[in-house]
């Protein structure tokens, strides 16, 4: 369903995630964050397009309850949560998105394609912990969010169809996809969701 084109190997749980499961929360949690942020931000810059506004309230508030929720399990588990760091996975994404000369209609697309990439893989992600992790607790929870993630990649990618009719999404998420692939080929060292 996520047609990525490179997937995550189960290694990546054994050796960075469960010797590090403070810092891959602290990094999940404000993925989280991240993400209400960006939804709200996707209001501000795009109040004229109503369906877009009512998904992205929406949305902005599911993303906070699973902040909480990822927080909850923090200090359940007696650590607190860390600073946050940036995300060079999303940095770089962002970076190839940014090519000069678009329309606005193209504009909207890629940040609309962006969120989508970053659900997918995400969702990608979650699957691996969900099916790796040597923690019952973790394992469904991250089983549930999964879920959400998948939900999430599905409408901002119809979303970006809808909205902009004039671009051509299909082809444009094919370039993204080729392009993520390299990016996410160079991680998978690190105690974050995409690192």
């Amino acid at each position: 369903m996520l047609n990525l084109k490179l997937t995550t190997d189960a290694w990546w749980v054994k050796m960075v995630v469960e010797g590090n499961i403070s810092e891959i929360l602290t990094d999940h949690a404000y993925c989280e964050q991240k993400a209400a942020s960006t939804a709200i931000s996707l209001i501000v810059l795009y109040p004229q397009h109503v369906e877009l506004v009512e998904k992205m309230a929406d949305l902005a508030k599911e993303e906070m309850s699973h902040f909480q929720m990822v927080h909850d399990i923090i200090r359940k588990r007696g650590f607190k949560l860390g600073k946050e760091r940036k995300d060079d996975y999303v940095l770089e994404l962002m970076a190839y998105l940014k090519r000069q000369g678009k329309s606005k209609a193209e504009v909207l697309a890629d940040k609309l394609l962006l969120c989508a990439m970053i659900e997918a893989r995400s969702c990608e992600r979650f699957k691996v912990l969900s099916e790796n992790i040597n923690d019952e607790e973790l394992a469904a929870f991250y089983y549930n969010l999964m879920k959400s993630e998948a939900r999430h990649y599905t409408m901002f990618i119809k979303l970006a169809k809808k909205l902009c009719p004039e671009v051509k999404v299909d082809e444009k998420w094919a370039e993204l996809v080729d392009f993520e692939a390299g990016v996410i080929a160079k991680r998978g060292l690190r105690e974050t969701v995409h690192g």
